[in-house]
Parts: C-alpha cells; structure tokens; sequence
C-alpha cells in the first residue's frame, strides 16, 4: 500500500482503470465466444439430426445402401437392434458403434465423444436417432467434429482484438478525464505556490464547473482569507504591543537621562519614585501579554470542576486591596458553572479592575440564573449563568462597545498614563468566557457601564 500511495493520482487511476477495463473486457469477450460457440453447436446438433433423420427414413423405407454415400467430415452409422452396425460411411467400415448411449423412448439422444473409433485427440458430435424397422428398434449415429472453443480463428482473432481494443479505449478515455478533472487542481496549486507573505491578498481562481473542485477552491479561499486575517491582526497587534511598550520605557528613559545630566539636583530616592509608575504600568502590559499567549496554548479544558459564581466573586473581592468606591453584592446562590477557577477568577478581576478605574463611587456586582431563551437554547442546555458588573461612571456609547474589546483599544477618557488601564484587560476576559462557551458583552445600563457575562449552567 506504500508503494501504491508514491504514485500520482492520474497514475493511479489509470492503472485501476486499465486492471478493470482488462478484466470487463477479458469477461466480455469470453461471454461472446461462449454465446458464439453454443450457437455454431447447436447449429452442428440440427444439421447432424436433419442427416439422421433422412437416414432414417431410409432405413424404415428400405431406401439405404452398403456402404453409405460419404460427406466430407460427416459420419454415419446404422445399427441394429442387436447392436451390431448395418452399414456405415467408408471411414468406419468395420468398427463398432461411435457411441455408448442409444436414443431412448424414441428421443433424440446428443453427446460428444473423444478417441475411440476416431483418430485419438479427436472428439466429435455425435446424434443418436431412433428408426423403426420390421417391428424393432434401430438406431441411427450421425457424427461431425465437435466446434472448438474459438470457432474459428478469425472469429477469435477479431473477438479478442475488439475486447483489447475497447479496452485500450476505455484507459485512455478515463486517463482523459482524470487529466481533464485534476486541472483546476494543478492550477489551484500552482496560484497557492504564487501566495507568500508579502501578497496575502491573492486567491486562487474559482473553476466554471460546479463540482467538489470548486468547493475545495472555495474552502481554499476562505482559508486564505481568515490566514489573511489574522496575518493583520498579528501586525496590528505587533504595532500596538510595541507602541505600547515605547510609552513607558521612554517615560523611564527621560527620568534616567535628566537624573545623570543633573546629578546634584536630584537623588535615587527621586528618580526611583519617578519611575516606579512606568515600570508598573510595564509590568502589567507585559503580564497581560504573557496570558494571552498561554490562553492560546492552553486547553480551557484541561482542569474542569464546578464552581459557584457567588462564592466565587465572594472569594475574589475579599483579596482585592481596600479602594474608595463602594461595591455591593447582589448574589444567588447555587449558580454553577463548569470551568477553570483561575481564569475566571482573572475575568472577574479584570472587570472589577475596568470597574473601578470609571466608577465615580459605586459598584454593582450580581449573579443570577436564567432559562435559556430558544435561540441559545443550544448553547446553554441547562440555562444561562449571569454575572454582572456595573459601575456608575460616564458610561460607554453604543457605537463604542465593540471597541473596548480590541486589544490596546481605550476611549479618550482613558488614554492617559497615569489612568492605568493597558487596553488588554477586557479582550482577555471576552477571550476568557468565549473558551468556556459563554460570552462577554456590554448592555445598556440606567447609568454607567453594564458588563454581562453569560456562561452556561453546570
């Protein structure tokens, strides 16, 4: 078989092909000559029993001689009903009867018989036939050379000829059709060895036909799209995780560089405090990078156990530090989910965190239970976790909700240094809750920002 896979598609096929049209073909031209080689017999069969039925007649008319008048290849025998021969043509003068069998109940009996009173190798058809005579029984033996397998070697010749022929016709055919068919893939490949990084955009030219070939180009396609895309999203990323990382490193640059021009006029004590800032906030983009590589190595799946959202949220705002909003708890208990605690402790902490940096003085965290509506009813077969997060900051305007989720993506309000936010922290809790087939999503609110996490039931 491992030999079999090194040869190429059309290889393969026409050698299949090629077995199998053999194998028709060989099939075909036997059942030819066995139909044509029944018909000659039977034909020999009632040609030797019209001649006996002649002789026959003869013999119960008195109408026959000693000998008999001889036909070129045909043999006759007349014999008694004491099974001694009468008379028969010249070349069995003087020997037995050609055959065994005897027509019984006056019935035509047929058979072939090989050697005996014919030339060894020989085997010849032999009829036998009943005569009445004088009150008694004789019987009439009529004999030709029996038709060999192949009739005539003509015919033979142009039976196999045809099969081979046609043979031949249907392996070049079906290579046609193979070379035919394996085109558009040649010329979908040869377009893809044409794509390389720097033209993503490309794409290979969707075949006329409306077959498999056109499906695979379109799949072809869409893979080259969504590789494209990601291609964009990998430089985009890039760039902003670069421009990012340039604000503060530049921050430190400058408290460095003003510290060694001016020595006297400052101390370590001053020029550490100064930059303690920026290497927090670089601590923290970097943090934010370093898990959304893990989530992508990572399987969600890997540790899973049931977890209560409101011990759950208990747990995480007893170990935050103590801040100046308020936060109340609005809990249901026995609200469970399957997934990973760590990291759905680190979505919780996230929205807090993007909480508290807008939030003019309170926070509002719920958690609750509901039925699956019809439309999700397949995403969450056993109903809809819901974790909410409110704060009574300035809110975010519906255009803008999608766009906090972009990685480095922050409203103006929130571009300054010092505001602490690394545009990472609600695109990794989306990432979060999409890895544990739920969603993440802001919904309108009476005042402020409403973040809704939904998760399905345990």
């Amino acid at each position: 078989m491992n030999a079999w896979n090194h040869f190429s598609i059309t290889t393969r096929v026409t050698l299949f092909t090629a077995t199998a049209a053999a194998l028709l073909c060989a099939l075909l031209a036997a059942t030819v000559m066995i139909a044509i080689h029944r018909y000659a017999t039977e034909h020999l069969v009632a040609e030797l029993a019209a001649a006996g039925g002649k002789m026959a007649y003869k013999v119960e008319n008195d109408g026959w001689s000693y000998p008999l008048v001889e036909h070129e290849g045909r043999n006759v025998q007349v014999v008694t009903p004491t099974g001694s021969v009468a008379t028969s043509t010249p070349t069995l003068v003087g020997k037995p009867v050609m055959a065994a069998f005897v027509p019984k109940d006056m019935e035509i009996a047929i058979g072939e018989v090989c050697g005996g009173v014919f030339p060894p190798g020989r085997c010849e058809q032999v009829v036998a036939q009943p005569a009445y005579r004088d009150g008694q029984n004789w019987a009439i033996y009529t004999s030709l050379p029996s038709v060999p397998w192949y009739v005539e070697p003509w015919l033979a010749a142009t039976v196999v000829g045809g099969a081979a022929l046609l043979a031949l016709a249907i392996v070049g055919l079906g290579r046609g059709i193979v070379i035919a068919s394996l085109r558009p893939v040649n010329a979908v490949r040869a377009e893809l060895d044409k794509i390389t990084e720097t033209c993503p955009e490309r794409r290979v030219a969707m075949p006329q036909s409306r077959d498999e070939i056109r499906d695979l180009a379109g799949s072809v396609n869409q893979t080259l799209a969504r590789l494209q895309a990601a291609m964009e999203q990998q430089r985009t990323f890039t760039t902003d995780a670069s421009h990012e990382l340039r604000t503060p490193i530049a921050a430190i640059r400058a408290e460095v560089e003003d510290a060694l021009y001016a020595p006297e006029d400052t101390s370590v004590s001053n020029v550490g405090n100064a930059i303690l800032p920026s290497l927090d906030r670089l601590e923290r983009i970097v943090g934010d990078l370093l898990t959304l590589a893990r989530q992508h190595q990572e399987d969600v799946q890997c540790e899973p156990q049931q977890i209560d959202l409101a011990q759950l949220v208990t747990t995480e705002h007893e170990r935050r530090a103590e801040t100046d909003k308020s936060v109340e708890t609005i809990l249901e208990p026995s609200v469970m989910v399957m997934g990973n605690r760590q990291r759905l402790a680190r979505l919780l902490s996230n929205l807090l965190d993007n909480a508290e940096r807008h939030a003019d003085r309170a926070i509002t965290i719920q958690v609750r239970q509901a039925p699956s509506s019809k439309r999700d009813l397949q995403r969450f077969p056993r109903g809809v976790a819901i974790l909410e997060v409110i704060d009574d900051g300035p809110g975010i305007d519906p255009d803008k909700r999608e766009f906090v989720f972009q990685r480095f993506a922050r409203l103006d309000s929130a571009r300054g240094r010092l505001a602490g936010g690394t545009g990472l922290g609600l695109p990794i809790a989306r990432q979060i809750a999409e890895q544990h087939g739920g969603s993440l999503s802001i919904e309108d609110s009476a005042q402020g920002t409403r973040i809704v996490l939904r998760l399905p039931m345990a």
